[in-house]
């Protein structure tokens, strides 16, 4: 199995782009491309070997929905078939089957011999196919996908459980919307790699976990480099399959030196990774991956980024493309996005209510841009839906636990899926839960329990807050304010900011939502043909797009009390006209005139060091 296979099965990436960025390999071939296609409506079969007929064909990775799929249906559909041909012989080594995502549960079959299942809409999975693989190199893959588009008890996002998007709800995502990808690997190899910086130390903590057949006197080396300066280069025994151990640097000590090291939005400097696994002295694996110094957290109302003061800048981006959805139209677009956030002068993006591609984060960590990771909703709390998202939930952290761009873990929205957090205290207990979890599997991020208001378990308080009058956004938030009547008299959204017995306890305040202007850009007859856009608040003309923009970012960047802000959004959306950019990514207004307003931010933080 070779890379050059990828042209004959039209990849949705490019031959160098590799889906999983930070354990990478020689030997890969994308599964993506066109696939047969059946909708199961009536659930009808149980195994592959049942579905009659395949009177259809679809566009990996594109869902179902997409027009690039080459299906673009956007009905009811409960259940559909998906399968292809690809050719791999069986050989000394182990063959890896993996899917990026697939929305919302899935049964995998290789030559009829089911090999995987999955449930989760937004997270990976894989299955080691090697003993089912037919002899004559050709093989068989058999997907089934069952995602009920009235379930609200799942983590589902923005997908839209009525026919037609409305409101802030979009259309559907089912089945696959990521890569599928074989890799080969040997029968011993590493399954799992982790990188944890500390900075304070100069140090990281390396994580491996080793899988596969037992052999003898197994070690990692680790070699660290920053371009072709090596920093590292340290070997580690495995002991029952693990090594956990810490690679310390050489602290240049003076801040001018440090700084070269550290990354940041600024200066997003990776450390280029080898990872080999080795019996003796051959060599069993051999991974490339990469990683960073930086650390997060937040100091009494502050948020910290490598132990200094960092106002956040961020924009809400929603990660949808006309032409297919939740699925990136390649590699290509979502580099695009991480630069023109840059461009428009944006240090982070709050990534709203979808876990993205990892291909996204790779182009964030390696351009600087700061993501706050936010989990998909479910609109129902039911026993079902908390322990569906927790499991989805856990899964996400495991996959996006070693990129630096990721500075805050999110678990609920608005209290979504958790509606009565002022009166029952199950849906308090299940936010303290999440809560928890989070900090329990990654210790070294702040996690907010749930953004927007209603804010209990929390490192730090987000306000969602649409008003468009600048007069009041003074007066609810300027210097005359305390704390105390903020969150004891104030309610922006109709909402209490915090629950009974979780008063303010000087945590980093960030007004995470606002602006929200929608400007529609579209000539009056495609408007008037394809029907009336959204937005929190309304601008007729560019001129008066642009000034309403640069006039808020100047009241909400020189307010005090705010350790950052996250401005609605990106992009256009559907029926939301309210972003930035169209749909497209074309600029409603010149990128350098966004730039210059949210360039008036202040650069010193009032009351930091």
């Amino acid at each position: 199995m070779t890379r050059t296979a990828q042209a004959v099965l039209q990849p949705f990436f490019a031959d160098e782009v590799y889906p999983r960025p930070q354990l990478q390999r020689a030997h890969w071939v994308s599964l993506d491309g066109t696939w047969r296609f059946a909708f199961d409506d009536e659930r009808r079969f149980a195994h592959p070997r049942e579905v009659d007929a395949w009177p259809l064909r679809i566009v990996v990775p594109y869902p179902v929905e997409a027009r690039a799929s080459g299906i673009g249906d956007r009905g009811f559909h409960k259940a559909c078939w998906y399968q292809r041909e690809f050719d791999v012989e069986a050989g000394p080594d182990r063959v890896i089957l993996h899917f990026g995502a697939v929305d919302y549960r899935a049964k995998v079959w290789v030559n009829d011999q089911l090999v995987a299942s999955h449930e989760g809409g937004h997270t990976p999975f894989s299955a080691d196919i090697t003993e089912v693989l037919a002899p004559s190199g050709r093989q068989v893959v058999s997907v089934l996908v069952e995602d009920d588009p009235h379930e609200l008890n799942k983590p589902r996002g923005k997908q839209d459980w009525q026919l037609e998007p409305h409101s802030i709800w979009y259309p559907r995502t089912t089945g696959i919307w990521q890569t599928v990808w074989l890799e080969r690997v040997p029968r011993t190899y590493v399954q799992k790699i982790r990188w944890t910086p500390h900075v304070e130390g100069f140090a990281f903590t390396f994580e491996a976990r080793v899988v596969g057949d037992p052999q003898p006197e197994l070690s990692v080396e680790v070699e660290l480099r920053q371009d072709a300066k090596l920093l590292a280069r340290d070997r580690y025994l495995v002991i029952d399959g693990e090594v956990d151990r810490r690679i310390i640097l050489s602290d240049p000590g003076i801040d001018d030196y440090r700084n070269e090291l550290l990354w940041s939005p600024e200066r997003p400097t990776l450390l280029e990774a080898r990872v080999r696994l080795l019996r003796g002295d051959e060599v069993l694996d051999d991974i490339r991956s990469y990683t960073a110094l930086r650390s997060v957290g937040v100091l009494r109302d502050r948020f910290m980024l490598n132990g200094r003061p960092y106002l956040l800048k961020l924009v809400l981006d929603q990660g949808y493309w006309p032409d297919t959805l939740l699925a990136a139209p390649d590699d290509a677009a979502l580099r695009r996005d991480v630069e023109l956030a840059k461009a428009m002068g944006f240090n982070g993006v709050r990534k709203h209510q979808k876990i993205e591609c990892p291909r996204y984060l790779y182009w964030a960590d390696r351009l600087g841009l700061l993501v706050w990771e936010e989990m998909p909703s479910a609109y129902r709390f039911t026993r079902t839906a908390i322990k569906r998202l927790i499991r989805e939930w856990g899964e996400a952290i495991e996959r996006d636990f070693s990129h630096p761009c990721i500075i805050t873990w999110v678990p609920f929205n608005e209290s979504w899926g958790v509606p009565e957090l002022t009166s029952v205290g199950a849906h308090q207990h299940a936010v303290a839960a999440l809560y928890h979890l989070t900090k329990t599997l990654d210790p070294t991020r702040p996690v907010i329990g749930n953004d927007g208001w209603e804010s209990s378990d929390t490192d730090i308080i987000g306000i969602h807050d649409y008003d468009a009058n600048l007069d009041h956004l003074r007066q609810r938030y300027g210097p005359e304010v305390s704390t105390q009547q903020l969150f004891d008299r104030r309610r922006p959204g109709g909402r209490i900011l915090t629950l009974d017995g979780y008063p303010h306890r000087g945590q980093p305040i960030v007004l995470t939502e606002f602006g929200g202007i929608a400007f529609d850009t579209r000539p009056p007859e495609e408007a008037a043909q394809e029907g009336e856009v959204w937005g929190y608040s309304v601008a007729d003309r560019a001129e008066e797009f642009a000034q309403r923009f640069t006039q808020l970012i100047e009241v909400v960047t020189n307010t005090a009390l705010f350790s950052g802000y996250c401005y609605t959004q990106f992009a256009d959306t559907f029926q939301e006209a309210n972003g930035l950019l169209t749909e497209d990514r074309v600029p409603k207004i010149p990128v350098e005139q966004i730039r210059q307003a949210v360039g008036q931010s202040r650069t010193h933080i009032p009351g930091a060091a």
